[in-house]
């Protein structure tokens, strides 16, 4: 089984400069930005340490990140919080402001927390009881290859069984056999091998469909939030079936086992962990933030826009939240806002949401040199990432330095020449590189590939001469 849980155990090894080392493995430059949340990770602990009715009244100091699209606002965010083992979720607060838009509210965000919140947990407590789970798994395959032998008695022998009468015993399979088998099993000698299994039909759900904007539904209604939430896991809960399945021995000792693990572990437990990690280490990115910055002289779509700031406003202040997992409250939620802000300033929100955003970074575009770093230094680079998905082929992908220089020059001259997408201008200009090789790659067969400066200006040099045709491709 495997999870993707955070890299520290002990959360004091997080000093704020530790921090900013493990971010500068994925995220290059924007230093002030990485201080920033790396000392409003490090507040959070030392709130826990604060003894008494002090500590309920530290609340976090939110963050606004200020700068253009694709430099690392989101990725700084996500990976601080990955770190912690804090639950994560990404908000685009502009789609509150969509005409039409219904079945949610702003508190669905707190909602969509805790449920990010009880995935972690879950995942905790299943690996804490998978070799249990995994133990008894095999003592049901072992039950399916090897069953017990019916005793032979006057009912299993022809005669009719009365009203009242025992079930009919079972002789246990030999010992030396099923020991023997076992061993076989755990050897992977028998993966390979068909069964049939009953699994749990995940789809089922009683036959009831929730739709987004019924009453009480999704969002709630007024009144009743998180009612539908709990109507649709009762009725989930009821509606689970069990089917039949053929599959391998290999698959059904990991279907088993996690549907076992699942079973342990202690729903109640869960329910009250998932509730205390949001409320205490959540952390929520609101994404878009000057999409609903309202102007001067509001009206139309300005007004919406402001509406949602004050929706907002109550979550970031701090409010409780009905779920399904019980009252959830964001008093100590941690908010980090970013936006481009290009058309607006920090100072078109409305005075109450800005004073909730204390902390603000401005993030640096990002050039050539920047680009170099993350195709060369960055961990699971873009360059790596390529190279991995060819070796699938039997490619051996290697880049040139001077074919780096030129990856990135191109990018940053992009950037310059279109709009400014940041980092992610590298996703386009690689895939117009390695387009011909990833589509005959079946092909080419095993062999290395080296890709320099000059296949990548035979293949892309020209096209931002041409700026209609770079607008369309890159």
């Amino acid at each position: 089984m495997t999870t993707d849980l955070n890299r520290f155990a002990d959360t004091r090894e997080l000093t704020p400069r530790r921090v900013v080392e493990e971010l500068d493995r994925y995220v290059i430059g924007q230093h002030r930005a990485k201080r920033a949340v790396a000392i409003a990770l490090r507040n959070r602990w030392r709130r826990q340490q604060v003894q008494g009715e002090l500590r309920d009244e530290i609340s976090p100091k939110n963050i606004i990140m200020v700068g253009p699209t694709g430099v690392g606002k989101t990725e700084i965010a996500r990976r601080v919080a990955k770190l912690s083992g804090a639950p994560f979720v990404k908000v685009e607060v502009s789609k509150f402001t969509e005409v039409g838009y219904v079945g949610r509210d702003v508190d669905s965000v707190i909602r969509d927390l805790v449920e990010m919140a009880a995935k972690l947990v879950r995942e905790e407590k299943e690996l804490e009881v998978w070799d249990t789970a995994r133990k008894q798994a095999d003592a049901k395959i072992l039950d399916l290859l090897l069953p017990p032998t019916p005793v032979q008695t006057p009912t299993t022998q022809g005669y009719a069984a009365r009203p009242g009468d025992a079930p009919p015993e079972v002789k246990p399979a030999n010992a030396a056999s099923r020991e023997k088998l076992r061993q076989q099993l755990e050897a992977g000698k028998l993966d390979a091998r068909e069964i049939e299994i009953e699994v749990e039909d995940e789809g089922s759900g009683g036959g009831f469909a929730m739709m987004p904007g019924m009453p009480g539904m999704g969002g709630g209604a007024p009144g009743m939030p998180g009612m539908g939430e709990q109507l649709e896991e009762l009725l989930g809960a009821l509606g689970k079936r069990k089917r039949k399945r053929t599959t391998t021995v290999a698959e059904a000792r990991d279907l088993i086992a996690a549907q076992t693990a699942r079973a342990l572990v202690d729903r109640d437990a869960v329910r009250n962990e998932a509730v205390r990690r949001a409320e205490q280490l959540g952390v929520v990115f609101l994404d878009e933030i000057d999409k609903i910055c309202s102007r001067e002289n509001a009206r139309g779509a300005d007004v919406s826009r402001e509406g949602v700031q004050r929706d907002l406003l109550p979550l970031v202040e701090g409010s409780t939240v009905s779920t399904k997992y019980g009252p959830v409250r964001s008093d100590h939620v941690l908010f980090v806002a970013a936006g481009a802000f290009h058309m607006a300033k920090v100072s078109d929100l409305i005075p109450e949401l800005q004073g909730r955003f204390p902390i603000r970074v401005e993030l640096e575009s990002l050039g050539k040199a920047e680009f170099v770093q993350i195709l060369r230094d960055t961990d699971n680079s873009l360059l790596k990432q390529y190279a991995a998905l060819l070796a699938t082929e039997g490619i051996e992908l290697e880049f040139t330095d001077d074919a780096i220089d030129e990856l990135a020059r191109i990018a940053a001259a992009a950037n310059e020449q279109l709009e400014n997408i940041g980092a992610r201008r590298l996703h386009t200009v690689l895939e117009q590189v390695l387009d011909e090789l990833s589509f005959e790659a079946t092909e080419v067969g095993a062999q290395k590939v080296t890709i320099t400066a000059t296949y990548v200006c035979e293949r892309i040099g020209d096209l931002l001469a041409d700026q209609d045709l770079s607008r369309h491709i890159l």
